[in-house]
């Protein structure tokens, strides 16, 4: 199931498709971008994609420390991570 509109500016595609997971989740993928998310409802997919956009787009907030983020937000422990392994994108 996909939505498209026409593409007056010739920019490429323009609208978002839906595509259904065996496992029963919805993941929404921005055409222009190929951006995806997925969630258990395509409102959810879609919500989800339209935050990632929003981060693509330099949207969001700084992280000031990376290391509290990922011990807070992500229960990883910033001492056993391989210090030889980057920093994922969005935290550096």
């Amino acid at each position: 199931m996909a939505s498209a509109t026409d593409d007056p500016d010739g920019d490429g595609p323009d609208g978002v498709e839906f595509i259904r997971e065996d496992d029963g989740t919805v993941t929404a993928r921005d055409l222009e971008t190929g951006l995806a998310r997925g969630g258990n409802s395509r409102a959810e997919a879609l919500a989800q994609l339209a935050e990632v956009l929003e981060l693509h787009e330099g949207g969001g907030e700084d992280i000031e420390s990376p290391d509290e983020f990922l011990q807070e937000k992500l229960d990883i422990d910033p001492d056993e991570r391989d210090g030889d392994e980057p920093l994922p994108e969005f935290l550096r």
